[in-house]
């Protein structure tokens, strides 16, 4: 894992808890799971839950007893996984006994083969996973065969072991992250919200527009952009149930996946360029911080940064400019959202992703103010703070010879982590700065970067607009002139 930025920076920049576990070992240490009792368990269940619960002391997580765990009340603390396994009736599903709505993860076992085909496509496997997770009210579920074991995430996410048992190495590099931060949307307290102050009659806005519905209409062919699922099309045990997840969700009326989005013009500052000799200071300046690129320390001023981008449930692949673009922008570690005019704010809500795209957003201009301190003609620099940058995401990945000229890979060999973290969010920073220090050992141009996100998806920000990298990700989509 990078060094590039502390971790108290981290969270002076994000507002990423200081606490936050980066590294496999650290997330190890911070898991809690607890095996959930089921009225009746098959004989494949209970041999996995076995294996399951040896495999994790040998990696030195403690699994306890729900008796252990519980408080007075019969409630599982925050921050307890509970693995669930079998089928529950719904008086005694987990939900009903955790503390709280977003720290707990749900892990639902299951002894069949996953309700996916090998024909499956994209948008028909995520449907199928989130009507499971709605209907058992489980984060995560796992499906055991007599050949395999297979890990289903919120974000559409499907991992296969072709083992009847948990081996050690699946749980340490797979499974642990995908248990560590749960998927949960961005906290209405955590965003300031600036109603209608979004000007969309300007000729700026109308030229952000035209990018978005272009690139929007490249993608709408592209099966790995997942549009749409409905949480009024979801199977509920009850209504009661269905206002948990309307609850969890934020009254959404749905997830999209993926997102577009446009940086909007930032002027940086040239980096100042530390001596080696010159002591790190454990509290920054106000306004900077210190960001270590290879062997070469920068001081850093911390702009503001903005973007334009999808609001949360839009069909991304059919979008209606003056209802589904949003502002969010960073000052001061503050998030905000500016809604557009005309439009109710209760209609709404910001990204999943909304801490990623603010990550990429402050990292383009981190990378833009080292870049003019090495150069003061960097081109990325110049165009940041001319055009801005654009950022596509999509829940698969590009083929290497489709990635843009100028473009560095990182992100790879990251736990893989689900969307909405805050581990993603610090992993598209820290990954950006990996992604510079490789352009300026190569001496080659940089213009931006390409995040792999392990079992999520991929992140292509940097400057050639969306249409221009819609047209490059979807070759065989573009119509011939």
């Amino acid at each position: 894992m990078s060094n590039a930025l502390t971790t108290g920076s981290l969270h002076r920049l994000l507002g990423i808890a200081p606490d936050t576990p980066m590294s496999i070992e650290a997330m190890c240490r911070r898991l809690r799971p607890v095996i959930y009792p089921v009225p009746d368990l098959s004989p494949r269940l209970e041999e996995f839950c076995l294996s399951l619960h040896a495999t994790m002391d040998s990696l030195g997580i403690a699994v306890r007893s729900p008796e252990e765990v519980a408080g007075g009340d019969g409630r599982f603390p925050a921050g307890t996984v509970i693995f669930a396994a079998g089928i529950f009736p719904s008086e005694l599903l987990a939900i009903n006994r955790v503390s709280t709505l977003y720290n707990n993860i749900i892990v639902g076992i299951y002894d069949e083969p996953p309700p996916l085909t090998p024909d499956s496509l994209p948008q028909e496997r995520l449907d199928a996973i989130v009507g499971r997770l709605a209907r058992d009210m489980v984060h995560l579920l796992i499906f055991v065969t007599e050949r395999s074991w297979t890990i289903c995430t919120m974000n559409g996410g499907v991992v296969t072991f072709n083992t009847p048992s948990p081996r050690r190495e699946d749980v340490f590099s797979t499974l642990v992250p995908k248990l560590t931060a749960q998927v949960v949307p961005p906290r209405a307290e955590d965003i300031d919200i600036k109603e209608e102050k979004l000007q969309t009659g300007t000729r700026e806005f109308q030229a952000i527009t035209d990018d978005f519905l272009q690139c929007s209409a490249l993608w709408s062919s592209n099966g790995g952009l997942l549009t749409h699922t409905s949480t009024e099309g979801l199977e509920y045990r009850n209504d009661f149930y269905k206002r948990i997840v309307a609850r969890y969700l934020d009254q959404r009326s749905g997830m999209s996946y993926g997102f577009f989005a446009r940086q909007m013009p930032v002027t940086t500052l040239p980096a100042r360029m530390m001596q080696n000799s010159e002591p790190s200071r454990k509290e920054e300046r106000e306004g900077w911080v210190e960001i270590r690129v290879g062997e070469k320390r920068f001081l850093v001023a911390i702009p503001e940064v903005s973007v334009i981008t999808t609001r949360s449930g839009c069909k991304k692949h059919d979008l209606d400019p003056r209802h589904d673009l949003v502002e969010i922008g960073l000052a001061n570690g503050r998030a905000w959202l500016k809604t557009p005019e005309g439009v109710s704010p209760s209609e709404l809500k910001p990204s999943f992703d909304t801490l990623t795209i603010l990550a990429h957003a402050l990292g383009n201009a981190f990378t833009a103010s080292i870049l003019q301190s090495l150069s003061s003609k960097a081109p990325f620099a110049r165009q940041l703070a001319q055009e801005g940058a654009s950022m596509t995401h999509w829940h698969d990945y590009p083929s290497l010879d489709l990635i843009p000229e100028g473009y560095y890979l990182h992100g790879q060999e990251n736990p893989p982590v689900s969307c909405s973290t805050p581990q993603s969010a610090a992993y598209s920073l820290l990954g950006k700065i990996e992604a510079l220090e490789e352009a300026i050992n190569q001496g080659e141009e940089y213009r931006g970067d390409a995040h792999i996100e392990p079992h999520h998806g991929t992140n292509i920000v940097g400057t050639l607009s969306l249409t221009q990298t819609a047209m490059r990700l979807n070759p065989l989509l573009v119509p011939e002139r």
